[in-house]
């Protein structure tokens, strides 16, 4: 979650929501991480959780990231919980809850939906006041401006 929480904070620097996420293999090697990038890339897809994503499978050498873990600082969106299951995650690991736009658990449970063909393992609340406070923090600070 550390190196997630880097990546959050790194996002501040381009004007995107300080969100980070990493991907873990199984044996806990980096294989890959993200910031929000929206901002910075004008793009919608620009979520942590889908740069890590993409550049885990980069690592890997295929989209399926049997056996590997997604660290992400806040609840991943239906979009990332979507990813996470399509790319066979083993585990989801995050922070702070969105009761706003969560689908790990808050607002819809995406992984967990039996209708699905893969279930990840879901670990929620490391870190999380820590994660809170950054987007307190950058929220506060973006809506005085």
């Amino acid at each position: 979650m550390r190196v997630a929480l880097e990546e959050a904070r790194a996002a501040l620097a381009t004007g995107d929501v300080p969100i980070g996420a990493v991907v873990l293999s199984p044996s806990g090697d980096v294989l890959g991480r993200g910031r929000n990038v929206r901002e910075a890339e004008a793009d919608p897809t620009g979520h942590a959780e889908v740069v890590a994503l993409r550049q885990a499978a980069r690592a890997r050498g295929e989209w399926r990231l049997d056996g590997c873990t997604l660290v992400v600082t806040l609840e991943p969106c239906t979009m990332c919980a979507g990813a996470s299951v399509l790319a066979r995650v083993e585990r989801v690991v995050f922070g702070a809850f969105d009761d706003k736009a969560g689908a790990v658990g808050s607002l819809w449970d995406v992984v967990r939906d039996r209708r699905l063909n893969h279930r990840p393992e879901v670990v929620s609340g490391v870190y999380a006041e820590e994660q809170t406070a950054l987007l307190t923090d950058f929220f506060r600070d973006h809506r005085a401006m």
